[in-house]
């Protein structure tokens, strides 16, 4: 009995991937648009590419509503303008409303890079630039995935949604969190920015704190009139490097996630070299697997920070600032047609099994999740964060990777939406 509604799904499928070859060209000129905009985060002054976006959008008649995150907000936040966009797409009663959420923001690009980071050069079947692998490529594949689906599918029920939003650097919170705090948006399943070769279902959470150790500054002549800060910091980096090596002999029980970690990424103090540093902040990130909890472990580093400040010379003290606490993400249980759908075309189109597993990143795919929607990871992305060159010099994207991926997605709508 179903094969006629097999063959008829195969001949979509083919008109779908023809479709999306036929219009691949301007898939990645609409890319190279969309990387030629800087996002550079911090400053993160990101309403400028939100407003690029939604003028490109709106030569395919999609009408991009711009919800422009409350200035005061956007600055407490350390950020210099948020504004997130939802395309709404809906095609009948009844049926799914499926969520496709990318981010346009991107840590800036540093030193070492052979393209201009901003030029979007293709070189060897590569894109270059910042964003190309994470996320800018998707704002395509997610876009593209559904004119296809429109055009040939024309789908009669359910509801597609793209959701390009603007801080998952900062955490998300003003990204996704706040489009869902204020219910503008409650989609059934969402696909979220990722990498064509894996379904995410799972990925590890992350607490981020500023440390501020203080001593009292002095001529280095006469060193113990002051209270060396930048030695009270050490103190406590020995202790924290020392927990590190404890994580190791932690283990997730999540496919593709190993153990817990910290990491520091940032340092600053004194004035001058013949000064006593009377400040020192560094700021650290620890890296938490879904099994962890949350409360638990900043109250442990909290602790080991105040045990190894105590052992500090006299004089020293110490704040502790929280920057950021992203949950991990967890697989809910109604994510098992995305995986399907997504493990079928994936394997068809790129000739391989398509596993699903979880990663070390944080993503504010988290938050969707926790809002009760189930989502996973995928995208245009390349095999990995490695090979991407992700937050490192010459960011690219293979091009066929975002070509097969973009069909992906657009097979897979049109499965979840049918």
């Amino acid at each position: 009995m179903n094969a006629p509604n097999h063959g008829h799904n195969a001949l979509t499928y083919r008109q779908l991937d023809a479709w999306i070859d036929q219009h691949f060209d301007e898939e990645v000129r609409f890319l190279q648009a969309l990387v030629q905009v800087p996002t550079d985060t911090p400053p993160g002054n990101n309403a400028p590419h939100a407003e690029r976006t939604a003028e490109l959008l709106q030569d395919f008649g999609y009408t991009a509503e711009k919800y422009a995150v409350p200035a005061a907000d956007v600055k407490a936040y350390g950020m210099e303008s948020i504004t997130n966009l939802i395309v709404r797409r809906p095609y009948g009663d009844g049926g799914r409303t499926i969520a496709l959420n990318a981010h346009g923001d991107v840590v800036p690009p540093g030193e070492g890079w052979t393209h201009d980071p901003y030029g979007a050069d293709i070189a060897n079947g590569d894109m270059y630039g910042r964003a190309t692998a994470v996320s800018k490529s998707d704002f395509a594949s997610f876009t593209y995935a559904v004119r296809a689906l429109e055009a040939v599918a024309k789908p009669s029920k359910g509801a597609v949604e793209l959701h390009f939003t603007y801080d998952e650097e900062f955490g998300g919170e003003l990204g996704p969190g706040w489009l869902l705090k204020n219910k503008l948006t409650q989609p059934d399943l969402m696909i979220a920015a990722g990498f064509s070769y894996e379904v995410v279902t799972a990925h590890n959470g992350c607490l981020q704190m500023e440390v501020t150790v203080h001593g009292k500054m002095a001529h280095a002549a006469v060193p113990h009139t002051g209270v060396d800060a930048l030695q009270g910091a050490v103190k406590i980096l020995n202790a924290l490097y020392t927990q590190n090596t404890l994580y190791r002999q932690v283990t997730s029980q999540v496919d593709g996630i190993e153990h817990p970690y910290l990491n520091v990424g940032r340092i600053e103090g004194g004035t001058n070299t013949n000064v006593v540093p009377g400040k020192v902040v560094f700021k650290l990130d620890r890296r938490m697997i879904p099994e962890e909890n949350p409360a638990e472990l900043e109250a442990n580093i909290r602790q080991v920070i105040a045990d190894a400040a105590a052992q500090c010379a006299k004089g020293t003290t110490v704040e502790i600032k929280r920057l950021l606490l992203a949950n991990a993400m967890k697989p809910l249980a109604g994510n098992a047609p995305l995986v399907q759908a997504l493990q079928k075309h994936g394997g068809e189109l790129f000739g391989e099994p398509i596993p699903s597993r979880g990663t070390p990143l944080y993503t504010d795919v988290r938050l969707y999740a926790e809002h009760g929607i189930p989502g996973v990871i995928y995208g245009a992305g390349p095999r990995s964060v490695l090979e991407s060159h992700a937050k490192r010099a010459d960011e690219r994207l293979h091009l066929e990777d975002l070509r097969r991926a973009t069909k992906v997605i657009a097979r897979s709508l049109h499965d979840l939406l049918a």
